[in-house]
Order: structure tokens, then C-alpha cells, then sequence
């Protein structure tokens, strides 16, 4: 007879895993990939790294529900702003402003999200995560034109554009920082970048930035 785990061990075995990924993520903002190894995320969570390998099989899983973690956070806090936005420039404006913005916060974090070498499979989500934010503008992109507020376009092409403009701008930044701190300065890169691809990013719909009134 297969043996069957009763609650009370699935609910302990379901809580050390999310504190396993709690550690990771962590560990991801504070060193990277290249610092999330399985050793590494068990002794921070402080289980055996036998232990960690009754969660996930090897660091590629592990990086991918890591990765997926954190993503969902980021989309979640982009969709919160968007909401706050009445008209779909400024919600186009406020994915823009939010991702950036967050990214020059947390710039090892973001450097691991977007382009730090790692496993074939987190590339694999990096594509999930870009298209998702290429959705969120897309959708907002295709209202605008309707309702003639913007020239017609290509909404899923423009905003693909977009969302690989927007992540090779802040490559630069993000690449630049000390190997486990942060750029020079963030305030200083957000208050410089962040307005300026914002004002890209309305310029290359075709609409007008506040700065060309």
C-alpha cells in the first residue's frame, strides 16, 4: 500500500517550502544566481541540503520557482499602479515607471531577473515574464488607438519594442553596480533614468510628454 502523508505532515513539508523560497529570494536579491546554490538556500533556511532536495530536484527547478516568485511580485505591483491611471498613456507611463523604478531600487535583484546568466530554463521564463509586461502595454496601447488618442499601430509589435528598449536601457545600470551592493547611487539613477524612459516610451508611441507642452 503507497504511503500517504497525513495534513498535519503536508502542512509542515508545504511551510518549509515556502520558507526555503523566502530564503532564496533573499539570497537572489543579495548575491544573484550565481549565489542561490542549494547549499547555499538550505543553510539559510536552516535545513539539510538533503532536506531541500525533497522540495526540488536540482537548482534549475529551484530557479524557476524562485524566479517565478518574484515575478509575480513585480507584475503585481505594475498592475497596481496601472489601476491608479486614468487615461492608457499614463498607464503605458506607469508600467514603465514602475518597473524601472523598482529595478534601480533593488539592482541586484533586477540584474538577476533580467540578465545574469543562468539556466536555460530561467530563460525560458524571462521570455514569460517580457511578454507579460508586453501584454499589459499592449492591451493599453490598442485602447488608446481606438479611441484615437494615439497614431495606429501594431500594439503587441509596439510593445514588444518597448519592453526590449526598456530592459537593454537599464542593463547598462543594473551591470554597472559592485559585485554585491548596488549602483553608486539609486536615487540618483532612478531620478535620472526613470523619468527619461518614461519619456521614450510616450515619444515612441507617438504621443506627447509632459515636457513638450
Amino acid at each position: 500500500m503507497a504511503y500517504r502523508r497525513t495534513p498535519a505532515v503536508q502542512a509542515r513539508l508545504d511551510a518549509q517550502r515556502e520558507a526555503v523560497l523566502q530564503s532564496a529570494v533573499g539570497l537572489l536579491a543579495e548575491r544573484g544566481y550565481g549565489g542561490c546554490t542549494m547549499a547555499a538556500v538550505a543553510d539559510r533556511s536552516g535545513i539539510a541540503t538533503g532536506s531541500l532536495y525533497q522540495h526540488f530536484a536540482n537548482k534549475a527547478e529551484l530557479s524557476v520557482q524562485l524566479f517565478r516568485r518574484v515575478v509575480t511580485r513585480e507584475i503585481d505591483a505594475v498592475n497596481a499602479a496601472v489601476a491608479l491611471r486614468d487615461t492608457p498613456q499614463r498607464r503605458i507611463a506607469a508600467v514603465v515607471e514602475t518597473f524601472a523604478a523598482r529595478a534601480l531600487r533593488a539592482p541586484r535583484l533586477a540584474y538577476a531577473l533580467l540578465v545574469e546568466p543562468a539556466d536555460a530554463v530561467v530563460d525560458g521564463e524571462r521570455l514569460v515574464f517580457r511578454r507579460a509586461f508586453r501584454d499589459v502595454i499592449a492591451t493599453e496601447i490598442a485602447v488608446a488607438v481606438a479611441s484615437g488618442e494615439l497614431p495606429e499601430q501594431d500594439p503587441v509589435l509596439t510593445a514588444a519594442a518597448l519592453v526590449g528598449a526598456v530592459g537593454e536601457a537599464l542593463a547598462g545600470p543594473l551591470s554597472a553596480m559592485p559585485e554585491s551592493h548596488g549602483v553608486t547611487d539609486p536615487r540618483r539613477a532612478t531620478a535620472e533614468v526613470v523619468p527619461a524612459l518614461v519619456s521614450f516610451t510616450l515619444r515612441a508611441l507617438g504621443g506627447r510628454d509632459d515636457s513638450d507642452a
